[in-house]
């Protein structure tokens, strides 16, 4: 029993600090889909070259978006006829290096640890859309996924007056966002997102509270053991620093603190379960080996240099909060939506309207 309270426990935290994000990505998305012409992400991202993954990785540096308010943001773009190259390098990249991130890296790291974390982060989102694009090609060059007319439309077409696609335009931008990022992207998510969210939660009751001790204590293993923790767990790039923080001034190697710091934000069960989906089985497994090796072999290199340098990675570091009323009622929103769209189905087959937008 106290297991079980501890899971929706777990469950509530975590739908909380995830829920305002993966809305404000949504709505993001929407606002990129209405003012981004399709055929500009057709024409730079949409090619299998490196040149569309350079493109995709610098565009997703500066935006302040987390591995889940990346998600509606990257399955946009792939709608919008990016390549899967360009589409992964996308979501590795933006939501460890954004511009909150970076800034908090220098607030308690300081400079060399901060510049080191960008570059290595860019060369992994490059490396895993290059291996992308060669590995795994689009079987046919259009965009994976159709965009399903808007309601308007699909009347517009019908009609023997009216020329197709006009109507969409007579409705109003605010509705025309809403209805792309909650009608069509959060549709395309959902059920991935929900199961993310249980196994997220469940994972997070598993992990050992004292895990800076494990850590120190098995100095050999830690590289292992930061991956398999890292991996599956929902963290934002701005809130693992202070995590990685911690482990540092408890003993932990630097490298170990820097896998946590890029495989944390860089990916979590519910990234994992959309990518497969979005993206398919072949570029999943280039994704998380491109992380799980990337940042390992990145974090070896740190902990060399500092060594090599002399530096005692605790002199970098400078160093429970409650979820609010706007946490809360995000998370109520993302619920009845994931709810929703789960047993639309069964309300159809029972000849129900399904239909929110």
């Amino acid at each position: 029993m106290d297991y079980i309270l501890l899971f929706i426990n777990a469950l509530f935290e975590l739908s909380n600090e995830m829920a305002i994000y993966i809305l404000f990505g949504l709505i993001f998305a929407g606002v990129m889909h209405e003012i981004i012409p399709e055929s500009l992400v057709t024409k730079h991202l949409g090619k299998e070259n490196i040149w569309s993954v350079i493109k995709s990785t610098v565009f997703g540096i500066p935006l302040p978006v987390c591995s889940c308010g990346v998600i509606p943001l990257a399955t946009s773009i792939k709608k919008s006829g990016a390549s899967k190259g360009a589409t992964l390098s996308f979501l590795i990249s933006t939501p460890i290096t954004g511009v909150d991130s970076i800034m908090a890296t220098y607030g308690i790291f300081g400079w060399v640890f901060t510049i080191y974390r960008a570059i290595t982060s860019m060369v992994i989102a490059m490396v895993a859309g290059i291996l992308t694009n060669i590995f795994d090609k689009e079987e046919v060059k259009k965009p994976q996924f159709s965009v399903a007319p808007k309601k308007d439309e699909a009347t517009c077409c019908s009609s023997e007056n009216a020329c197709c696609g006009s109507s969409s335009k007579k409705e109003h931008f605010i509705v025309r966002v809403f209805s792309y990022a909650f009608g069509t992207l959060l549709k395309d998510i959902a059920k991935p997102l929900l199961w993310g969210l249980l196994l997220g939660a469940l994972i997070t009751v598993a992990i050992p509270q004292n895990l800076s001790e494990i850590l120190v204590e098995y100095a050999w293993l830690s590289y292992v053991i930061v991956i398999i923790i890292a991996v599956p767990m929902y963290v934002c790039a701005t809130a693992s620093l202070p995590i990685a923080a911690g482990l540092m001034l408890s003993g932990v190697s630097a490298g170990a603190a820097f896998v946590f710091l890029t495989a944390g934000p860089a990916t979590n069960t519910v990234t994992i379960g959309v990518v497969k989906k979005m993206l398919g089985t072949r570029s999943l497994y280039i994704y998380l080996g491109s992380i799980i090796i990337g940042s390992i072999i990145f974090g070896l290199g740190l902990d060399y240099l500092f060594s090599a340098s002399n530096i005692d990675p605790k002199s970098l570091v400078q160093m429970g909060e409650h979820a609010g009323v706007f946490a809360i009622v995000s998370s109520v929103i993302l619920w009845l939506f994931m709810v929703y769209y789960l047993i639309e189905p069964l309300m159809q087959k029972q000849g129900k309207n399904g239909y929110l937008f």
